[in-house]
């Protein structure tokens, strides 16, 4: 008796959504209907979404007067930063398109000057999302007719263009932003970059982060902070499960001091490491690009931060700012977590939504990467893209130059800066 109920306490909260699940963990609750007052079904599901992070699924039905609800919120905090999606549609693949929005999400299509305001968090398509704007604009035309005929005039105009959209007779661009940066557009090209689609992060405004009801928090200045390893409770960030976080800051030879945060996870077994950068932003980006000559190149140190992206030319690889948070581990390691990253269990490759030759890409680059793991792809180049500068990769030689290394600090352009809140700052007067 005493084993089974360690099993269900080490059960992880959030697990990821297969056919092969026997328990999938529904709960029910009893709860009162708003249509009929009387009493009806609500179900919770707590699952995650690949590539992306734990949502909770939640569906309400009265078998007394038939009402049906169904919403998505995302089940952990705000992220440290906004997020926009700018996705190009021109072709009917891109219809079909996942989308997780939260219930801060604003959606809009420029060409229209349509936006639809933040409502509640929804997993759809980018055809569902207009097919619920149409929706919604239908609900009050019979009354409109009679009481505004001009303005209700207007409104058949917008959903006769929304409409159209979906034909594709001309592509449109659609526009997710969300401040909280709990929302997420499928990549359909996942591993490679997204050539249809931009993905922003940014700084939230003062003005946001209060509708957030978020607050600075000052800074610990505690003596002796950087010799001790401090431990706080959190959140598994792969079950969700509670658990321990250790943090200490840490100096790299050659390069800075960063800050290193494990996590170590009882109830599934995960066991992760975060890096973030002890010195602000450096004054200049920095692109780091290593050709790989021998098998032991894999045994480099490599520090990414929480800013820099990851690219392999010769494979047509390349993240987007911020994949896979700040890592410290070698280069073997990283690109091992690439891999578990994009080969774990995914929904948009399995059931009956998966598209074979989507997955057989996918399967694919995974097994080239393997091959680079193993020294078997030499004379390829990895390079780490960091606009902040915080981003290292071991010199073997050092202190003397690596002749297989090459490091290029230069200029960030206006999006980059963008991106790091440096647009935003006011150093005048200070």
């Amino acid at each position: 008796m005493a084993e089974n109920t360690e099993q269900s306490e080490n059960k992880p909260i959030f697990r990821d959504l297969t056919a092969d699940e026997e328990d999938p963990d529904i709960t029910e609750i009893e709860s009162l209907c708003l249509q009929c007052k009387k009493d009806g079904m609500t179900r919770l599901f707590l699952t995650r979404i690949p590539f992306f992070r734990e949502v909770i699924l939640s569906s309400f039905s009265c078998d007394h007067c038939g009402y049906k609800n169904c919403e998505l919120q995302p089940a952990n905090s705000i992220q440290e930063q906004g997020v926009n999606y700018t996705v190009e549609v021109e072709e009917e693949q891109d219809l079909n398109r996942q989308i997780v929005q939260s219930e801060r999400a604003t959606v809009s299509i420029p060409s229209l000057e349509f936006e639809a305001p933040p409502g509640k968090g929804v997993l759809t398509t980018i055809e569902g999302v207009i097919d619920g704007a149409v929706s919604g604009l239908n609900l009050d035309q019979p009354s409109r007719r009679e009481q505004s005929p001009e303005i209700a005039s207007k409104i058949d105009d917008v959903i006769l263009k929304l409409t159209m959209l979906k034909t594709l007779r001309e592509p449109f661009t659609l526009v997710v932003d969300d401040p909280t940066g709990n929302s997420y557009v499928e990549n359909p090209h996942a591993p490679k970059s997204d050539p249809n689609a931009k993905v922003k992060h940014y700084t939230r405004t003062a003005d946001q982060d209060e509708a957030l009801g978020l607050t600075t928090e000052k800074e610990d200045d505690t003596p002796g902070a950087k010799d001790e390893v401090m431990t706080f409770q959190t959140n598994c960030p792969n079950c969700n499960s509670p658990c321990s976080t250790h943090m200490k800051m840490v100096a790299i030879p050659h390069f800075k001091e960063v800050i290193i945060m494990a996590t170590n996870c009882d109830a599934c077994g995960s066991r992760t490491n975060e890096v973030k950068s002890a010195s602000g932003i450096e004054p200049k980006g920095c692109r780091i690009t290593l050709k790989l000559t021998d098998p032991i190149d894999m045994s480099r140190d490599v520090l990414k931060s929480e800013t820099c992206s990851i690219g392999i030319p010769e494979m047509d690889f390349e993240t987007d700012f911020g994949t896979l948070g700040g890592k410290f581990t070698t280069l073997e390691g990283l690109l091992q977590n690439v891999k578990d990253h994009l080969s774990g269990p995914n929904s948009f490759f399995q059931g009956d939504s998966s598209q074979p030759e989507r997955k057989s890409k996918l399967d694919d680059f995974c097994n080239q990467l393997d091959k680079v793991i193993d020294g078997e792809m030499m004379g390829i180049h990895f390079v780490l893209d960091d606009p902040a500068g915080n981003s290292y990769l071991q010199n073997v030689y050092a202190p003397d130059d690596d002749p297989e290394l090459e490091i290029v600090h230069y200029e960030r352009d206006y999006d980059q800066n963008e991106v790091l809140g440096i647009n935003d700052m006011k150093t005048e007067g200070l």
